[in-house]
Order: structure tokens, then sequence, then C-alpha cells
């Protein structure tokens, strides 16, 4: 059986500006990035938004497990199909972070025979946009530091700093370090922390703006420290706003590629979901509605992190609605939810799945809380008996919910054509009435309590004496109005990793609650999650080589 990579470069591209041919967009309007990335140009973006939007399609999926699920590798196989049917359709990626491709996650193009291309290129370093935001981030830190040093006329209490340097890689012994040391001319000692570039308010301040003006304004609101009184030190305080756009300006343009079948897909922004608040960017996503007659993206990791927050931060902020939700899942990593061992998932187990299947249950009513039409498809692999799929799909058509499988990842877009029809029927027959879960004037602490309870389905949040004094402050600082971005882990919908399936009335814990102030939203940070994560005993990148014809071998 071929490699992903081994399909991936196999594969005959077309020239980007082929691609871009199909959508109407002139060589003039693309930045290339030699033979088959651009950038879209400022003027094509301009241009766009007279025009009427298409339907927006979220592709989620249940929570991940070892087993695998398949959203990036459905929602590229999707836009194939959709191309199968002869429908305009560009599909809208976050753009991989080197973290998780040298750790233990893999990259993010997809899979299979439904990736997006030049996929070696993607998971590294693409256009730069990420070693972009990375240099903006620790520019400010760098100024931080530098005001302090040269008299500190601002008053910063060098206790009281709170923007942390960020780095794309997993590095564990970066979270917490100490800087400063040597000589009066290297700085002040104090801690220092570092965090992963996807988890910086920088990425999410570009996935979030609208232009250039919206990316400055957001940038000089960035609370880096507090003074001795208490009071806000911002980017803007510290004039690095101007240097730091300037380092962006690139980094703010979509990126244009192609699936193995040519479809476009844009790739831009790439926040982390269980530490951010996990979707490409706005302007990506305005750009494709704008481009094609339908918009299909994803929002990362299970629907309780991801589409929570595509629903509750980036369609709020940016006035989005979307109109259909597909649902990824796994026979497998239903079977895994419900006890079944990893390598055992391969036989019938009817049992296993009726437990494990009660995660897919909680997915579905989270999502049925927004108004959003909800398709669940299963991403297939050969292993699937047909009691299995027959199984999951009347349980899915009881809870009012279509249903298709998808078999994308081995046959490309002629594998997702139920899939797509299934979607198109849906888009024709269900209106979406979407709202978000709560409104704007609910306190800071009972956001949290309610996207605890309804959508992880905690009995109940404990919030020590330190945070409910921070969400105070937030609030008496203005930012009560702000929504919640939940920083929990990925593999279950408590804040306990191993608890699996569904679980019932247990307590979330809210362990640190900060403000994002340019990208809009407040972190609460839950349980034990960690915003550099470290690399496991036999990380990815053992793996990963150069032969000795300069071709990459390793990749996935």
């Amino acid at each position: 059986m071929k490699t992903d990579l081994q399909i991936a470069q196999e594969a005959v591209m077309e020239p980007i500006g082929k691609v871009a041919e199909t959508l109407g967009i002139r060589e003039d309007d693309l930045e290339l990035y030699g033979k088959y990335k651009a950038k879209l140009s400022e003027e094509y973006l301009d241009s766009l938004k007279q025009r009427p939007d298409g339907k927006l399609i979220l592709v989620t999926a249940i929570n991940p497990t070892p087993a695998g699920e398949g959203k990036t590798t459905t929602s590229v196989g999707l836009g194939q199909a959709f191309g199968k049917l002869g429908k305009k359709a560009v599909v809208a990626l976050r753009e991989p972070s080197l973290g998780p491709c040298f750790g233990i996650k893999g990259g993010a193009a997809g899979g299979g025979y439904a990736q997006v291309v030049p996929m070696e290129e993607i998971n590294l370093h693409f256009t730069g946009d990420m070693h972009a935001i990375t240099s903006a981030n620790n520019l400010l830190a760098a100024l931080l530091d530098n005001h302090i040093q040269q008299g500190n006329e601002l008053g910063i209490d060098s206790r009281q700093i709170v923007w942390k340097r960020c780095m794309d890689m997993n590095d564990r012994v970066l979270r917490n370090i100490v800087v400063g040391l040597g000589s009066k001319a290297d700085g002040f000692v104090r801690e220092d922390h570092f965090v992963i570039t996807v988890a910086s308010e920088i990425m999410a301040i570009l996935c979030l703006a609208e232009d250039m003006k919206d990316l400055k304004e957001r940038l000089s609101r960035i609370i880096v420290a507090y003074n001795c009184d208490g009071k806000p030190v911002t980017a803007g305080d510290l004039q690095a706003v101007g240097a730091m756009a300037a380092l962006l300006r690139d980094a703010m343009k979509p990126n244009l590629i192609q699936t193995l079948e040519h479809t476009p897909v844009l790739v831009h922004g790439g926040p982390f979901a269980n530490i951010a608040h996990g979707c490409n960017s706005v302007r990506a996503t305005r750009a494709a509605l704008k481009m094609a007659d339908y918009c299909i993206t994803e929002a990362g990791f299970g629907a309780d992190l991801g589409a929570e927050k595509f629903f509750d931060i980036k369609c709020r902020i940016a006035d989005l609605k979307p109109d259909a939700v597909v649902l990824v899942a796994t026979v497998r990593a239903l079977k895994y939810n419900g006890g079944r061992k990893k390598e055992d998932l391969g036989q019938e187990d009817l049992d296993a799945l009726g437990r494990g299947i009660e995660n897919l249950e909680k997915h579905i009513e989270n999502l049925h809380k927004y108004g959003v039409p909800v398709v669940v498809t299963l991403n297939s692999f050969v292993t699937d008996t047909q009691a299995e799929i027959d199984f999951v799909q009347n349980f899915c058509e009881e809870r009012q919910c279509e249903f298709a499988q998808s078999q994308v990842w081995a046959q490309g877009g002629e594998g997702g054509v139920e899939l797509a029809e299934k979607v198109l029927e849906t888009l024709e027959t269900k209106k979406s009435a979407f709202r978000p879960l709560y409104g704007d004037d609910l306190t800071l602490e009972d956001k949290i309590r309610t996207v605890s309870r309804e959508i992880y389905g905690a009995g109940s949040v404990s919030f020590s004496a330190a945070v409910k004094r921070q969400l105070r402050i937030l609030t008496e600082l203005g930012f009560g109005k702000l929504p919640v971005c939940m920083a929990k882990n990925q593999y279950s919908l408590s804040d306990d990793p191993k608890r699996l399936g569904r679980p019932r009335d247990f307590e979330m814990t809210v362990r640190e609650v900060y403000v994002s102030a340019g990208a809009g939203f407040v972190v609460a940070l839950t349980g034990d999650v960690m915003t550099m994560p470290g690399l496991s005993k036999k990380p990815s990148a053992f793996g990963i080589d150069v032969n000795d014809d300069g071709v990459i071998i390793g990749l996935f």
C-alpha cells in the first residue's frame, strides 16, 4: 500500500495559474511562490467584496483517537466530489504546524487520494506564514524587554509580564525558563515562557483580522504586561505595531494551492483548537465564499473544541452563517471509545460500537444546539463490516441526522460522491437557523459554565479564588462581553484525556484565565492542557529524511 507521501509525490500537478483560471483569477491577481503555490493579491481580494456569498459547509469530527478520523481528508475529498458533480467549490483549510509534523499527530494535508499538494511543502515551510508570525511575536517580546532595560518609562511590573515568546516546534523545556542572566547589559533576570506559534495571539489575530487596518488595530490592543498600578500595557504603548505589521504584510494574504484532482484550496492560518480557536483565517473563508458556490472549511480536533469555537468565536466575530455541518466519524474510533484495544479494532464488535457511539451522540446533540443541519459521514476502512455500518446509519437517522459513507481516502472525489449528494440534498431541503450558544451579555464565568455544561457535559465547574479574581479584573477592564476560548485536551469531552466515550456530570477545572485583547476573546485553561506541547519518546522526526536524490521520505 502506498503511503500518503508516495501518492502525493506521484501526483501530476497543474501550474497554479491554471487552477486559478477555473475560478476566473487572472495571472496578475496571483503572487507566485514557485510553480504550484501562490498568494491572492490584495487587489483581487478587494474585487470579491461585491460578489454574493456561496454556501458555507463546516467539516468537524468526533473526539480524535489513535484509530484516526480523517477530518481534513474528508474536507478535501468532499471538495473533489463536488467537482465530480459539476459543482464549483473551494476548500478552505488551516496551515500545518511543524510541531505535530515532527511530533506524533502528523501533517494536515489530508490523506490517500484526498490530499492537497505539494504535500511536503505545505507540511514544512510552505510560504513562510508561520515564520512571519513567530518573528512578529518575538519582536514584540524583544521590544518589551528592551523597554524595561532602557528605563521602563511605562512602569512595567516585571512580575506581571504576560506576553510569551514562541516557536513553531514542540519543545517542553522552553515552557518555563529564566532570561536575562549575565551582565547588566543583558537585561533584567526574570521568569519567561514559550508557547507554540499556533497558540500565539498573533496567529489568532491574523486569522480574525479583516484587512491591514483591522490587523494593526488588533495588534495595538495586545496586552503584554501590567504596570505597578495594575493597568494594562499594550503593544501600542510599546510602539511595536508598525514593525509587526510589516513582518505580517505578506502572511495576511491567503495561499492558493490544489487537491490531487486540481480542486482549488485556500490554506491560511493554523491555530490549534485545543489551545486556541482552531479555524483557518476569516479572510480565506470569506474569499472562498465569494469565489465559488460552495465553501468547504474545517475546524480543528473534535466538534467540542473546533466546531464550538468556529460557531461561538469565528462566526460571531466575522458574522458568518454556516449552512450545514458534516460530522466525521469512523467505526474504528467509535469502537476505541467503547473500550476496544487499538490492535483489535479491525474485528467486528457491535457491543464496543454500541458503547462508543455515545461520543458521536453527544456531538450530534451539541451541533443541533446551533440550529445547523447535520450530515454524519463514516470515513470508511476496509475492516468495517456491513453490520457495523448499518448500526451507525440507523443510530444517526433516529436522531434526525442525514448519513453517508465516505471512501475518499481510497477513491478520491469518486469516493465522496455519496456524501456530496447528501450534503447538496441537505442544503436544498433544510434551512440553517444558526445561532451562537450564548449571548454577549452573559458573565465570563457563566460563558465558561455554559460551554462546559452544554458542550462537554460537565455537572459543575471549579474556579479557584485566583481565577475568580482574574475574571473580576478582566470584567472591570471592559472585557466581560468577549466570547470565551476554552483550552482543553482534545481526546475527551472532559478535562481528563483518559475519560473516553461520553463522560457525564464531571467537574471541569479552570486553572487559569487571561485575555487575548487583540484577538477578541478570553482564554480559559482547563485541566492539564499545555500551550507548548512536548515530543514523545519516538517522535515522527525519527522517520523523516532526505534521500541522495534530494527527495523527502518518511513524511507520513
